[in-house]
């Protein structure tokens, strides 16, 4: 073989993105006792990461047992993850391969925290003005005359002809995250749940001070949030809206129910997204209606504090809420909310009182 030749055929064999043939995405499964990483086929199958590795040849490189750190070593371990995909697929890790609806999913990940984009798409933000404004009797302006705001020196600048609204960030708390299938509960006496459809991307590598540009470098791939709203505010104007009281519920960030690889994503902005509340449409959009895409996002948290690996930055919820309609619809007991987005999957969670 010439030099020419061996290095096209190193080049081929190391390029770890040339390897991928089999879609999969990642999560964290309890089964007989055993909490462990697994790997999804077509979102019904799952391969427990760390048998199947032991099981074929080859290098055999130690597999991590928490999502983040298969997070932070996953350039190291796509290679093998790859093998994984591809054996399964053949059909040659049977042992090792389980229906996912005979095991219990697990958040696919213990976020340290998660960054949610507030109004972060205009006709979400349009019809939440308009429930504000009808909450004092008054109405509110077409979205396209609301003033082009200043740049945030330092951390948001502008460039010309920009007119969106800077971005807008709030934290939830990790105690916030419970998993596919686990239940929303309704605090007492708090009876206006609310909820939001979102596209979640999950951080790579640290993140300090990222331009746009390259933003997508620092993502390691996606999954879903339904982010909870307690709509039934605090009985004062008191600071504005607290966030903290709608938003930090203990159940109130269903997260999953598995993590995408952004190379098994494509287009993150040309997503289909819905919610749907016990068989009712309520949301009905596409993650190409954001302001703020999420490269953007991620290079304005970016600026204000490192991300760590691990971290989940929620995008947003398009319209379709319960608390803007004309009249008002909430989450109560016995209902059933599904957030799904395309490519990335079906998040599931009834709706329970406190105590059930």
């Amino acid at each position: 073989m010439n030099r020419f030749a061996l290095a096209l055929a190193s080049a081929l064999l190391f390029s770890s993105p040339l390897l991928a043939q089999q879609p999969f995405k990642l999560g964290t499964f309890e089964d007989a006792g055993e909490t462990y990483l697994g790997l999804v086929l077509d979102d019904t199958r799952v391969v427990n990461i760390g048998q199947a590795n032991n099981q074929l040849p080859g290098v055999k490189p130690p597999i991590p047992r928490d999502m983040t750190d298969l997070i932070v070593r996953y350039e190291q371990l796509r290679p093998r993850l790859y093998t994984i995909a591809e054996a399964a697929a053949a059909g040659q890790l049977a042992g090792q391969t389980k229906d996912v609806g005979s095991v219990r999913t697990r958040p696919p990940l213990m976020p340290n925290i998660i960054y949610n984009a507030a109004s972060n798409y205009s006709l979400h933000a349009a019809e939440m003005a308009r429930r504000t404004a009808a909450g004092r009797g008054g109405s509110t302006p077409p979205v396209d005359e609301t003033p082009v705001p200043d740049p945030i020196p330092g951390i948001w600048e502008r460039e010309a002809g920009d007119t969106r609204q800077n971005p807008y960030i709030f934290l939830k708390q990790a105690s916030t995250v419970i998993a596919d299938g686990e239940a929303i509960r309704v605090p007492p006496q708090r009876n206006e749940l609310d909820w939001e459809c979102e596209l979640a991307a999950v951080i790579g590598r640290p993140a300090s001070r990222v331009s746009v540009a390259d933003a997508e470098d620092y993502i390691f791939g996606y999954t879903l949030e339904n982010d909870v709203s307690d709509r039934g505010g605090r009985g004062d104007g008191r600071m504005g809206t607290d966030w903290f009281l709608q938003k930090n519920h203990d159940t109130f960030a269903p997260l999953g129910p598995f993590i995408v690889p952004k190379e098994f994503v494509g287009d993150p902005h040309a997503l289909t997204q819905t919610l749907t509340l016990s068989g009712q449409v309520m949301q009905d959009s596409n993650t190409g209606y954001m302001t703020h895409n999420t490269f953007d996002m991620l290079s304005y948290v970016s600026h204000i504090t490192t991300m760590q690996p691990g971290d989940v930055f929620a995008m947003g919820s398009p319209s379709g809420v319960g608390t803007a309609r004309e009249t008002p619809i909430y989450m109560k007991h016995g209902d059933t909310a599904v957030c799904t987005i395309d490519t990335i999957g079906t998040l599931t969670n009834p709706v329970l009182d406190a105590g059930q």
